[in-house]
């Protein structure tokens, strides 16, 4: 009950979408409100390209709102430009409502489907059902949580050790697709035996988003000498420590 409320609106038009909660919500926003809509909109396409109203009384309780444009959003989930918001959708998260929109139904799927992927360079051969929520919960703090430590060590925790249910809900589909894991669901059982062969690896490194492919390339590629990615990630793929390198990336 005490806890912030934190909602993020997915919007076709943020000038229009501003417009129109200045006139409604005119006491949620800063000092900034007397910019108008088109300067708001403009100062939210930077960074994460998400703008938030904290602090906002509703219903009794304290909550926070961002508004991110969908194309930013279906961006984001595609290619992990930020991994702002995407990383935040590859928790459980209640969806209040959401319209038709295909693109962003299938880039929410490839946000999962891409954390999965992460995770599964990052792990031993085998792990635990609860090792890969772990995983995929720290991706949007450090990449490898057994890498993280003090404070957002129990933050991971505390997101995932309540919310396996959830987690399960949410990853179900895409683990029983998946023909490295055996996903007992009716067990609540995860079996996985992960290919880390230099082939399984290069294959896992080339279904990973954009963005993270060019990291992984910039840590191993030295500057001047302008390697495809594909190459790149094939030595990747042969380097003993990838799991590493996936998570510096």
């Amino acid at each position: 009950q005490n806890n912030m409320l934190d909602f993020v609106f997915a919007v076709d038009d943020s000038v229009t979408w501003h417009m129109m909660n200045l006139l409604k919500n005119r006491s949620h926003y800063s000092f900034l409100k007397v910019f108008g809509p088109k300067q708001i909109s403009s100062i939210q396409s930077y960074g994460a390209g998400i703008y938030y109203n904290t602090l906002v009384p509703c219903d009794g309780r304290m909550i926070k709102y961002g508004v991110i444009s969908t194309d930013t959003l279906i961006d984001d989930l595609l290619h992990w430009k930020t991994l702002y918001v995407a990383g935040r959708l590859q928790k459980p998260v209640k969806i209040l409502t959401q319209n038709e929109n295909s693109k962003l139904q299938a880039a929410l799927v490839s946000n999962l489907k891409s954390a999965v992927t992460a995770a599964f360079l990052m792990l031993p051969e085998s792990f635990s059902e609860e090792d890969l929520y772990m995983q995929i919960a720290g991706l949007s703090y450090s990449g490898d949580f057994r890498m993280i430590i003090g404070e957002d060590r129990s933050k991971v925790q505390n997101i995932v050790k309540p919310n396996v249910l959830h987690f399960q809900k949410l990853y179900s589909n895409i683990l029983q697709d998946c023909p490295q894991v055996v996903y007992k669901h009716h067990l609540g059982r995860l079996e996985a035996s992960i290919d880390k062969s230099p082939e399984g690896q290069f294959t896992q490194l080339m279904a990973l988003p954009r963005t993270l492919q060019q990291k992984i390339t910039s840590l191993v590629d030295p500057p001047g000498k302008n390697r495809d990615v594909e190459e790149i990630l094939l030595q990747v793929a042969h380097d003993p420590d990838c799991g590493f390198v996936v998570h510096q990336g």
